[in-house]
């Protein structure tokens, strides 16, 4: 049986907007779109800022809030490295949005000696080109998904029993299970 892999790099639009800008990883920043917060730092969390604020509120919550406007180019681009450092240690990489990948680890799991084992190494080689990550491991690429949100390791034939314990909120959250084809 095939397992699969998600790595998720958290907030990933708002540490491409504060790489573009030159900014912190502790500095706040929200990345708009249509006047809405659609993702922050965690620094802009702290501070108040939430997905579906206005801006002008964001703002006021933390006057020093660094804005951005949605750039899905320049998310894209600034994934690549970390789409770089994962096919590094394991090849076939499927980036299912800038943010979020997925990989096939059956034959890395022999190599490396155990699923943890490939985990911590593309930990350790998304860590090596500056960003943070989170891994999940499952029979299926949707519980991948929602492993990796969770930073969990789902037992072989498990799949059905982590998805249970989930609310229909945090089963529609990724929008990339959603599209054709999934």
């Amino acid at each position: 049986m095939s397992r699969v892999l998600a790595l998720w790099c958290m907030d990933w639009p708002a540490v491409a907007a504060a790489t573009a800008a030159g900014l912190g990883a502790t500095d706040p920043v929200a990345v708009t779109l249509a006047n809405r917060v659609i993702a922050c730092s965690a620094a802009a969390r702290a501070a108040g800022v939430r997905r579906g604020l206005r801006r002008r509120e964001a703002q006021a919550r933390c006057p020093q809030l660094h804005v951005a406007t949605a750039d899905p180019a320049g998310d894209a681009r600034h994934f690549e490295a970390v789409t770089a450092a994962v096919d590094d240690v394991v090849p076939r990489t499927e980036v299912l949005r800038p943010g979020l990948l997925v990989v096939s680890i059956r034959g890395a799991a022999r190599y490396f000696g155990s699923e943890q084992a490939v985990a911590e190494r593309l930990v350790d080689a998304v860590a090596a080109v500056g960003a943070e990550c989170q891994t999940g491991i499952a029979d299926q690429l949707g519980t991948a998904v929602f492993a990796a949100r969770a930073g969990r390791i789902v037992e072989p034939g498990q799949d059905a029993a982590f998805l249970s314990a989930l609310s229909i909120r945090q089963l529609a959250a990724e929008p990339s299970l959603a599209g054709p084809g999934r």
